[in-house]
């Protein structure tokens, strides 16, 4: 049976150019539940943009592909919905905190009017492109398009929008960076020099196992086996951001005045926290090197005299492997600073916390271990992951090379067999 056809109120488009030099148009675009007709406004720089933009809200109406909601919300309503309601229920903290500081600070500024209805790639594209102009990094840009393909996806599962431009949306590509280790004779100076310090073994940790930061922060004495030589790595610390604990104006301003919420007297929320990782790939058993277990268990007898010092004032929440001077968990920030001072104490050229682990799975890789082991300790769960030590595999392929060259090429000598 053929469709009834629609009348001309149901059906008709009216297009004009308006005071603000935009051409804008007005789209009928079928009956809403409660009997009115629904008309959705487009808005576009020239009138060619403007037909071509009302030809696909047509198309998809006559497709049955446009479905109608009782509000059409703009794309700061949706986030903001998005980040207080949605995401704390199945995220964790620091990739919430991750996510509502790269909307407030990329999205919104410039975005927020535009109405998921009208939402399509090119004003995705369009963002990406400023953000590049105004000096953020392409990494950064391609952070906010993950973000914005992750919360559009959920608007189109909760039927807020039909399809989900973010996956049509082309962010800038990049060239994977290539990790810079430290070299063998760097990393035994930082060795030699952290000897000299308090936790030094937590550098070792780091440069022989290439636990992350908070994961070797989090280290307990019952995580470690020193009889068996073995480590499970099952949280991390973290530094969470202080929150506004006071009510808000009618502005929706904190009442406190303060600015940021470190600052308000009743201040929630932030803190060093100490959290299970964050998936099952992180959480994970190492072996120890021999030389490791003999500074482990040197480390424990010196912690347990300094213990002895500080008496009942050494915090006995958690059994740190790595504490403060007296027993508390290390901040993260204090962390980086130690190892800053540690370098500038060697006058070695600066490079992140993050490039010890970056070290540990290069001289792992170079010393012919293979790829699946390496994925193993390091607690990495994707192969990409690996393909960013393009160094070490080189070499690899190298010495590979060599040894077939090797077994197929060399000289037999006469009488020999093989």
């Amino acid at each position: 049976m053929a469709r009834p056809r629609k009348t001309a109120g149901e059906s008709t488009s009216s297009l004009y150019e308006g005071s603000d030099g935009r051409w804008h148009a007005r789209v009928t675009m079928g009956m809403r539940p409660d009997g009115t007709i629904e008309r959705r406004h487009v808005s576009r720089a020239t009138q060619p943009e403007l037909r071509a933009a009302v030809r696909e809200l047509e198309r998809g109406r006559d497709n049955g592909e446009h479905r109608w909601t009782e509000h059409d919300p703009t794309l700061g309503v949706w986030l903001q919905h998005w980040l207080t309601d949605i995401v704390p229920r199945t995220t964790r903290w620091k990739t919430q905190s991750t996510y509502n500081s790269q909307i407030k600070l990329h999205v919104m500024p410039t975005m927020a009017h535009i109405r998921l209805s009208e939402l399509q790639p090119e004003n995705l594209e369009h963002l990406y492109g400023y953000l590049l102009d105004h000096e953020r990094s392409i990494h950064t840009v391609r952070a906010v398009h993950r973000v914005l393909r992750s919360t559009l996806n959920e608007a189109v599962r909760r039927r807020r929008m039909h399809s989900n431009p973010a996956l049509v949306a082309r962010a800038p590509r990049h060239d994977t960076d290539e990790v810079e280790p430290l070299t063998v004779g760097e990393a035994q100076r930082l060795l030699a020099a952290a000897a000299k310090r308090g936790n030094a073994a937590r550098w070792s940790i780091a440069l022989s196992l290439g636990l992350r930061q908070g994961e070797a922060l989090g280290l307990m004495w019952s995580d470690i086996d020193l009889e068996d030589g073995t480590l499970r790595v099952r949280r991390s610390v973290q530094r969470w951001t202080w929150r506004h604990g006071c009510a808000l104006t009618e502005t929706g301003t904190p009442e406190c005045a303060r600015k940021r919420g470190a600052e308000c007297p009743e201040r929630t929320g932030g803190g060093i926290r100490l959290v299970d990782t964050k998936t099952k790939g992180s959480r994970r058993t190492v072996v120890l090197p021999l030389p490791l277990v003999e500074e482990l268990k040197a480390h424990r007898a010196a912690q347990a005299r300094r213990r002895l010092e500080v008496g009942p004032d050494w915090d006995t929440t958690h059994d740190l492997v790595f504490a403060t001077k007296t027993g508390s968990l290390i901040d993260p920030c204090r962390d980086r600073e130690a190892w800053l001072a540690l370098l500038k104490d060697v006058e070695l050229r600066h490079v992140r916390v993050h490039d010890a682990r970056h070290t540990a799975a290069t001289l792992l890789l170079l010393q012919g271990v293979d790829i699946r082991t390496v994925m193993s300790i390091m607690g990495w769960t994707e192969m990409a992951t690996a393909q960013r030590y393009t160094h070490a595999v080189d070499e690899l392929r190298r010495r590979a090379a060599q040894r077939i060259g090797d077994l197929l090429w060399t000289t037999t000598p006469a009488g020999a067999q093989r």
